[in-house]
């Protein structure tokens, strides 16, 4: 630059001289360049940090919730497979899938399954999945029953009670600075968070999370037609039960009484329901097992 400073001098004054005719004019400067912004960018978080985050904030997308959702059901599917019968398997999806359309959540890839247990029992995992096990399949009656066991279970997707779950129980660590540190993927993290699989799906929920989705449930099974008042047989049904059986032993442990949960949703009922059309049993295209 220095050299080209002088060689500009240099030829401006050799032209004054010839031409002797203006006064010597200074060289131009060359326009000054800017100097470079300071940096703003910062390293990118994380792929396992931003889903952590968004647990711990409430606010998962779509996305992040289905992968949660599949680790878990991957997981439980591992330890209890579904009944090997399709066609149970497809009316099952079919009944459940219209119901999950009448929530405000229709557009999660809901996916609903019969499980091969003896256990008296539903169970849902994020991003919208959705099991019976064949010991609660075998005491419905009508698809109506089957439609309020599953607008149940789709309440708690609805209303992400599992992932507020998962949220209380890794504060306290996050705040520790544990959790940011210690996982590499999200795979590595979303399987610290659910366990097994089959042990998130027998964690109890809030006691009001469940009386939630009782109440989501009876809303939902009515906006699809069915009978409102089927969840709630069901639930009388099981209440029969002794809670020394061992089928209902996990129900108990993660779940309100049924008489319980019977007499909140008929408290929270009231005469509510009382102007509805009745809805549909359909007993008669109920798919039976054999």
């Amino acid at each position: 630059m220095t050299r080209i400073l002088i060689a500009l001098l240099i030829a401006s004054q050799t032209c004054a001289a010839l031409a002797m005719a203006t006064p010597p004019q200074p060289a131009p400067r060359p326009a000054a360049q800017p100097a470079p912004a300071p940096s703003t960018a910062s390293t990118p978080a994380r792929p396992v940090d931003q889903l952590l985050q968004a647990i711990l904030s409430g606010k998962t997308s779509n996305a992040e919730e289905r992968r949660i959702g599949e680790q878990i059901a991957g997981n439980f599917l591992g330890a209890v497979k579904l009944v090997p019968d399709p066609a149970l398997q497809r009316y099952v999806n079919l009944v459940g899938t219209w119901v999950a359309l009448q929530s405000e959540r229709p557009g999660l890839a809901w996916r609903f399954g019969v499980v091969d247990s003896d256990d008296i029992n539903a169970f849902a995992a994020p991003g919208g999945y959705v099991f019976i096990t064949r010991g609660l399949y075998r005491r419905l009656n009508d698809e109506a029953e089957l439609a309020g066991v599953l607008a149940h279970e789709i309440g708690h997707v609805i209303r992400k009670h599992q992932l507020r779950l998962m949220q209380k129980s890794q504060y306290i660590a996050l705040a520790a600075g544990a959790l940011a540190k210690q996982f590499k993927d999200e795979e590595q993290l979303i399987r610290n968070l659910v366990g097994n699989g089959a042990e998130i799906m027998a964690r109890r929920l809030d006691q009001e999370a469940e009386f939630e989705a009782d109440r989501v449930g009876m809303v939902l099974a009515a906006r699809a037609g069915y009978d409102a008042y089927a969840l709630p047989r069901v639930l009388e049904d099981i209440g029969h039960l002794s809670d020394q059986d061992s089928r209902v032993a996990l129900l108990y442990k993660t779940h309100p009484s049924p008489d319980e949960r019977f007499g909140r949703l008929a408290e929270a009922t009231g005469d509510r329901l009382d102007h509805l059309a009745e809805g549909a049993g359909l007993g008669q295209r109920f798919y039976r097992l054999p």
